[in-house]
């Protein structure tokens, strides 16, 4: 059974675009791999951080919205740790 989430991820700011381009692809590429499907993909852009997370102030904002089964979600997060890059991130279970 397919849930909707929503992964925030925050990616360095001293990343250029085309490693952004190609991380994004990478993780919605493993979405249409693992037989979820991609919603919408929401680029937030650069931001100013409340704190100082990993001694940066600023970081990349992306909002992935995706309907996938569960076992998708904990193999995304799995290649998210593993990205450099990226150094923070959130999933949420939206409410259907």
């Amino acid at each position: 059974m397919a849930n909707n989430y929503e992964t925030l991820v925050l990616l360095s700011p001293e990343l250029a675009a085309e490693d952004r381009t190609t991380i994004l692809d990478t993780l919605t590429g493993i979405v249409d791999r693992e037989g979820g499907k991609m919603v919408e993909t929401d680029d937030w852009g650069m931001r100013q951080l409340a704190y100082p997370v990993q001694k940066q102030t600023r970081g990349y904002y992306v909002r992935l919205v995706y309907d996938a089964p569960g076992a998708l979600v904990a193999e995304l997060e799995r290649n998210i740790r593993i990205t450099d890059g990226i150094f923070k991130f959130m999933t949420v279970k939206l409410a259907a």
